[in-house]
């Protein structure tokens, strides 16, 4: 991996200094270290600006790995002006629009806590995100769900990673929720994202970036619960709290 994933360790660093390596196609940046997460596991790339040295802002509109996953590339903005390879840049995260992901991407591993379902699908967002979970016909209600996701919330539950092998993942494949996802092999470790002391809560592989404590989600309910096949359930969450 040519890029360094700062925020894997720290998902709260919110600027670092990163060289640029190269150019890749007419506008993506590949650069030594960033703090910008790449899109993967439901949660949408990071957004932000890079700092030249003469103070020009070159806007980043998106982050993602490239195909091989060999390196990370930061998008500009159509009609920047291209840093040449060598060049060091200030970077900084649009923090509120990350810290809304972070909160939501962790309100869903608790969604799927309080809904115990293989998960067929997710996608992340800063106002709602959407969870789809493979449920036998049965009714769900939606206030009953947000009342149990409510308690986690309120618990004040730490949330931390730590990585195991491959090998501990093939003794415990309750771990991995997701159907049709898995997580990536050939590293040496898994990434589990951990909630609750010692992982009590829930323990699951997933790269994306979360708060430090469940509290840190705040308000959040289930808005809407849609049938999208004989035993598929979407599940949409929001911020705030549900209206009446």
């Amino acid at each position: 991996m040519e890029t360094e994933q700062l925020h894997a360790q720290d998902a709260y660093l919110r600027s670092a200094e990163a060289k640029v390596l190269r150019i890749h196609g007419e506008r993506g940046l590949v650069l030594d270290r960033t703090l910008f997460f790449a899109a993967g596991g439901g949660q949408p790339g990071d957004t932000g600006f890079a700092t030249r040295a003469d103070g020009t802002r070159l806007a980043i509109v998106d982050t993602a790995y490239l195909p091989d996953r060999s390196a990370i590339v930061s998008t500009l903005a159509e009609g920047s002006q291209l840093p040449a390879p060598g060049e060091s840049l200030h970077l900084t995260l649009d923090w509120e629009r990350r810290f809304k992901l972070m909160r939501m991407h962790t309100a869903c591993h608790l969604l799927s806590v309080v809904c115990p379902f293989p998960v067929t699908g997710a996608a992340v967002g800063e106002e709602e995100s959407r969870v789809d979970f493979d449920i036998p016909e049965a009714d769900v209600d939606k206030a009953d769900v947000t009342a149990r996701l409510m308690a986690f919330v309120s618990a004040d539950h730490p949330v931390f990673t730590r990585s195991i092998t491959d090998a501990e993942l093939d003794a415990n494949p309750g771990l991995v929720k997701s159907v049709n996802v898995r997580p990536p092999r050939g590293s040496g470790h898994i990434r589990l994202v951990c909630i609750g002391e010692n992982g009590a809560v829930d323990a699951q592989p997933c790269g994306g970036t979360h708060v430090r404590s469940t509290a840190e989600i705040g308000l959040i309910h289930v808005g809407k619960i849609e049938k999208k096949g004989r035993s598929n359930r979407r599940f949409r969450l929001r911020f705030g709290s549900p209206s009446v």
